[in-house]
């Protein structure tokens, strides 16, 4: 869970939005700084918590910070967790939530024209798929890719996952959890690549990204052979890596200033696109 205590100060205005779907509607909870004026640009944030747990509320101090100290706007997704709603639901969900800001963004007081999307963990997998569905069915442009400590390969091939498998946080146990829980417990998400982007054939037209990974996590390696792809097929790509971080304690501001220092390179990113 974030806990970025060091936001910048200022009050927000903090609105609930309910956005149609298919399948209902999602909660999209909005942050924009009390007596902004104008349109101002939009990040469109995606909690973690492996696909199957976190919340809107646990990560309201990430998106206050951003919405206060960017700044901007920023619109976080309650999406349906799996188990009980595996995948595709949480991404359609999280892609609608993303189409409605840019549809409203007049009424939303949003600068269609810098508008990014970003998510922690898995919160990070599932950006990067919605910027895959953006490309392919001709969607809102986006700004920026920002994932944060991403979780994007279901395979679970990578080297730091078996590093880094007990004692560091989250654990390979825990990885294999919430893909289990993502994909409904079978293997036919695996070459899905809005499943799990590192399945991605095509990386080319993709939105900028900036991927931040941690030193000693686990998914540290998906997200930077992800990045290299990206870079690899012509995506403008910018990396962080926390040294000597696990999963989410980079997120630890208020003790650490490496943590402030990631937290910070996140930021500077947002605001780079937004430039």
């Amino acid at each position: 869970m974030p806990n970025v205590t060091r936001a910048g100060r200022g009050p927000l205005t903090v609105v609930d939005h309910q956005v149609p779907t298919g399948d209902g509607v999602v909660r999209l909870r909005g942050y924009r700084p009390s007596g902004a004026s104008g349109a101002l640009p939009a990040h469109v944030l995606i909690h973690g918590g492996s696909y199957w747990a976190g919340s809107v509320e646990s990560y309201g101090p990430l998106c206050a910070w951003y919405a206060r100290t960017v700044p901007c706007q920023v619109f976080s997704v309650d999406y349906r967790l799996a188990p009980e709603h595996p995948f595709p639901a949480g991404l359609e969900d999280c892609y609608a939530a993303l189409v409605h800001v840019a549809e409203h963004a007049g009424a939303l007081g949003v600068d269609l024209a810098r508008l990014s999307v970003g998510g922690v963990s898995a919160g990070g997998g599932l950006a990067a798929a919605v910027a895959l569905l953006a490309r392919d069915r001709s969607g809102p442009a986006l700004r920026l890719q920002l994932l944060e400590i991403p979780m994007l390969d279901p395979t679970m091939r990578s080297r730091s996952l078996d590093t880094y498998a007990e004692g560091f946080g989250i654990g390979r146990a825990d990885v294999a959890t919430g893909w289990g829980h993502y994909l409904a417990g079978g293997t036919a998400g695996l070459a899905d690549a809005y499943a799990g982007p590192s399945a991605a054939a095509d990386l080319t037209g993709l939105p900028p990204a900036a991927v931040l990974t941690a030193g000693c996590d686990p998914l540290r390696d998906e997200g930077e052979a992800y990045a290299a792809r990206l870079r690899d097929a012509g995506v403008p790509v910018e990396t962080y890596r926390a040294h000597g971080h696990v999963h989410s304690s980079h997120y630890l501001t208020k003790f650490l200033p490496s943590a402030r220092r990631a937290v910070g390179w996140s930021t500077d990113a947002l605001r780079r696109a937004y430039a």
